[in-house]
């Protein structure tokens, strides 16, 4: 059996001022923003490239079990890109306040960036060079057929 992660609900304060951060600084593609039943609205966001979003809401916590979690404590989430210098243009040209790439070894995988979100929410990017030849949807789709 095949499961997919497709969207991450991430908790925020304000829903209309995290999609303008997602989609304005961080460069996300609005996919949702409506009233998808009598008093829900979700707005959910994809990076470009990405099979997986993030939900904003402020009623959809109540359709899980346990705690609501805070806005800012998400700490972690990771984006993936294959050049992390030119990512880091392209983020700050967007006026994205974004750490300088930190790299910790020579293998690949090993440079990141970092930023949060406006509650606080904690972002790692990551650098694997090897994306730029091995793209993830491409990797999947061919284990799929497999």
């Amino acid at each position: 059996m095949f499961m997919t992660l497709e969207v991450i609900p991430l908790p925020v304060s304000d829903i209309d001022r995290a999609r303008d951060f997602y989609r304005d600084k961080v460069g996300f593609h609005v996919d949702i923003d409506q009233e998808v039943m009598p008093g829900m609205r979700i707005v959910q966001l994809t990076p470009p490239g990405s099979g997986c979003s993030i939900a904003l809401g402020e009623t959809l916590w109540e359709m899980t079990p346990g705690p609501t979690p805070s806005p800012g404590a998400y700490q972690g989430l990771q984006l993936v890109v294959a050049d992390i210098e030119k990512a880091h243009a392209d983020l700050v040209a967007r006026g994205l306040d974004v750490s300088e790439p930190v790299r910790y070894s020579e293998a690949d995988g090993a440079t990141f960036m970092y930023f949060t979100d406006p509650d606080g929410n904690g972002w790692a990017v990551q650098e694997y060079r090897k994306r730029a030849t091995e793209p993830l949807h491409r990797l999947l789709s061919e284990q799929a057929g497999a």
